[in-house]
């Protein structure tokens, strides 16, 4: 593990030093003799973590320091030395934020290894704070991104309005019957949201005929999987959407496709979410017939129960609707 990054900045040379001697094992120390080098070495080199200045120095003093040190680089924590005659100064540059803690000086070399490290745990919470602020901010672009294809295939297939937010709903439902944990419920969201991107790659007149489709045709509608894993293969193995959606349509007994995958060889997202889409394309008008309503679509999935579907997952869905009062929603809709 790298060493925390320390430059500490006085005119003192012997100080420098001692400071040298006593810290540069623990940290990576760097020095300075006033405030102008300190600000071009910060410039130059790696961010620190934490900036230890003496207060009275020739030219720039140690408030001034800090304070631009604060605009320039303000994840860098600030600790200010200072004698006793400058209190108050130091007591207004701990209220004007430009410093973390100050050090009465001669400052013990205890005290000041107990301010570095009190420091260091406040430079990781800035950077804690920090990478949460960043996922907060993937998380929306994520989810922009995500509703957006959504609403690409659907504004294609004006028959799948609202499927892929039912079938969301209901997988989701499905997954916490079963007990899935919250990483993997979000990933699972993910996946039903855009289990079929790929319908992007078919002609929007195979989605949108009314009359029974030529095998050739078919077998192009068949590829949809497929090419949503193409599109998002990339999203990395600790988010396997990519896998799921390419599975949605595998069976159990190996008879679905595109790779004929059964049983354990496909993964548990894509089982819940063959179970919610089947229920939902039943329940749904198509171009080619009439809902067929969901007593015939959880008969479906019970008489496919162990053989299509994964067995749990049908379970779980049928206590849903027959025992605890699951509807389908009525419109699309963010899913949660």
């Amino acid at each position: 593990m790298p060493k925390a990054r320390v430059l500490i900045v006085d005119d003192d040379t012997n100080l420098l030093d001692s400071m040298r001697r006593q810290f540069a094992t623990k940290y990576d120390l760097v020095t300075a003799q006033g405030g102008e080098e300190a600000l071009e070495i910060m410039a130059a080199s790696e961010p620190f973590s934490v900036l230890v200045s003496d207060l009275k120095m020739p030219g720039m003093d140690g408030v001034q320091l800090l304070s631009r040190a604060a605009e320039l680089f303000p994840d860098t924590i600030r600790i200010l030395l200072t004698g006793f005659a400058d209190l108050q100064n130091a007591m207004d540059a701990v209220n004007r934020g430009f410093i973390f803690r100050f050090l009465n000086k001669p400052c013990p070399l205890a005290s000041l290894e107990q301010a570095l490290a009190d420091a260091l745990r406040q430079h990781g919470l800035v950077d804690i704070q920090r990478e949460n602020y960043s996922l907060k901010r993937f998380k929306r672009l994520l989810e922009g991104i995500v509703h957006g294809f959504s609403a690409l295939v659907e504004a294609r297939d004006p028959y799948l309005a609202g499927h892929q937010a039912r079938v969301t709903d209901l997988a989701l439902a499905i997954a916490r019957e079963l007990g899935l944990a919250p990483d993997e419920l979000e990933i699972l969201r993910i996946a039903a949201l855009l289990h079929d991107i790929g319908k992007v790659y078919v002609p929007a007149d195979f989605l949108n005929r009314p009359g029974v489709l030529r095998e050739e045709e078919f077998s192009v509608i068949k590829m949809h999987p497929e090419v949503g894993y193409d599109i998002l293969k990339n999203l990395g193995e600790d988010w396997p959407v990519a896998t799921i959606i390419r599975q949605h349509h595998e069976r159990m007994d190996g008879t679905g496709y595109p790779l004929g995958l059964a049983g354990d060889d496909i993964v548990p997202g894509a089982r819940i979410i063959a179970v919610a889409d089947v229920v939902d394309a039943m329940c749904s008008h198509r171009p080619y017939r009439p809902s067929l309503g969901i007593a015939a679509a959880l008969q479906e999935i019970e008489q496919g129960s162990g053989l299509c579907y994964e067995r749990p997952a049908v379970e779980a869905c049928l206590r849903l609707f027959r025992e605890k009062g699951y509807e389908l929603p009525t419109i699309a809709g963010n899913v949660s």
